[in-house]
């Protein structure tokens, strides 16, 4: 039996049939809007792709690429406007093959050196538009989740390093009502408990209302409150908290601030509402999701410290087999002493890469181009009859209603267009001043994405 490693023509042929599929796909402006099917309908369609003997090079690939691929909805579609879609620029995505062929481990210095030195350049460039302080920097994550878990526990650590008192207490966070599931989840994951508030009008946490919660709070909770979590542009709406305000109440009651700004952070980069995050660069922890509004592949998170060493306290791993990594032979920087996770793929490579081929300015047009979609998309909202702008465009996310239409049409709108391959639009809930309401909702990712199909998904509610 041949070893499955070895390279013979059949690896070649594998090779040159992938990469062909690849440049394809890479190079189609108009990818298949697909759309799933239920796990018994592909099993029929496939049959058992894992057995004792395989099925073989060509025969997976084909079943993925004619039938499984279509089971699936690209991303990057122009007219996949749902949810915080992605737009990977061609160069990031050719250079996510190049990193998994690197076989790179990026942990350590030791065995990555290369790659995590253009990490950290790409790295330099995210840190310099928050405009925090000198000696603020970070590392690369899966994404959001880990970036904001991997915050809030060097949070909790530097607070129970500060009063051993502190380590019996069950940490307590105040964050805002309208903050992404995943600050809720990671508090689950800490065994912390946290308190959502926002001040009710604009749906923000503000300074008044951030105040107002602390003052309420019994002795004992006031022990337990280590850390205030802002948002930085809210998933469902694109709301961006007071950041100033909150700045300073933490500032004031020496908590640690951390601002998830994993869908809006991209937005640092463009002058029309860098204005917005006023505020950011007194942050102790910063998230920023390269893989949504930067154009990087999934899965490329980040998150940003203002004090590395609080972060490295708190995540450097120690191990027997491990200190060599720690040796001065073999010193640099070691990504994985600062997040959750030990074992890494280089994920910021094709970010740095895109942006060496780039260059900055052309990442400010791109993300300015969503600015101008959800702009541009609001207008059309307000000229015709049968729909109706819900609040002002938050970013690049923009809700509005259909005039007359109850949850179930919404439901049934958005299961028409995709199973048609026309367009993926899903409905979300709003709190309005009637109560929660079903509307729709657009996130203009995607610079490719056109002022008419704005128009024709508008039109398909008629």
């Amino acid at each position: 039996m041949k070893s499955m490693h070895a390279v013979d023509m059949e690896t070649v042929e594998m090779t040159l049939d992938i990469m062909k599929y690849a440049i394809n796909r890479i190079s189609n402006t108009s990818p298949e809007l697909g759309k799933p099917k239920q796990e018994h309908e592909l099993l029929e369609l496939v049959g058992d792709t894992v057995t004792k003997e395989g099925i073989g090079g060509e025969k997976a690939f084909q079943l993925f690429r004619d039938i499984l691929v279509k089971a699936s909805v690209p991303v990057d579609h122009p007219r996949h406007l749902a949810f915080v879609p992605a737009a990977p620029t061609r160069a990031a995505v050719l250079f996510d093959l190049v990193t998994s062929a690197a076989s790179i481990h990026g942990a350590y210095w030791m065995t990555g050196g290369g790659g995590i030195f253009c990490e950290n350049r790409a790295m330099e460039w995210l840190v310099s538009l928050t405009g925090m302080p000198e000696g603020t920097f970070g590392v690369f994550t899966s994404g959001g989740t880990a970036a904001n878990l991997s915050a809030i526990v060097t949070a909790r650590e530097y607070w129970r390093s500060i009063n051993d008192d502190n380590k019996k207490l069950k940490g307590l966070i105040i964050t805002s009502s309208g903050a992404h599931s995943s600050v809720k989840a990671m508090a689950q994951v800490i065994d912390a408990d946290i308190i959502t508030v926002d001040d009710n009008d604009e749906h923000k946490l503000t300074k008044e209302c951030l105040e107002k919660e602390i003052k309420s709070l019994s002795d004992f909770d006031r022990k337990r409150l280590f850390a205030v979590v802002a948002t930085g542009g809210t998933t469902n709406a694109g709301i961006i908290d007071d950041l100033d305000g909150v700045a300073e109440v933490t500032e004031k009651e020496q908590l640690w601030f951390h601002i998830d700004a994993a869908y809006g952070g991209a937005a640092l980069a463009a002058p029309s509402v860098r204005h917005l995050f006023n505020g950011i660069e007194r942050a102790d922890s910063v998230t920023i999701d390269p893989h949504k509004w930067m154009f990087s592949p999934y899965d490329c998170g980040a998150i940003i410290y203002k004090n590395m060493e609080l972060a490295k306290n708190a995540h450097s791993q120690k191990g027997a087999y491990l200190d060599i990594f720690k040796d001065e032979g073999a010193q640099g920087f070691n990504p994985s002493d600062y997040q959750i996770q030990l074992t890494r793929r280089l994920r910021g490579l094709p970010l740095w890469y895109s942006l060496a081929m780039h260059g900055t300015d052309r990442y400010t047009t791109a993300i300015e181009r969503g600015l101008e979609l959800a702009n541009n998309a609001a207008k059309q909202i307000e000229q015709l009859p049968h729909v109706e702008l819900i609040r002002e465009p938050g970013l690049s996310c923009v809700l509005f209603s259909r005039i007359g239409w109850t949850a179930e049409d919404y439901k049934e709108w958005t299961y028409t267009n995709h199973d048609s391959g026309f367009a993926l639009v899903t409905p979300t809930k709003w709190n309005s001043q009637e109560g929660e309401i079903t509307c729709a909702r657009f996130c203009f990712i995607n610079p490719d994405t056109t002022e008419k199909d704005v128009k024709e998904i508008l039109e398909s509610m008629k």
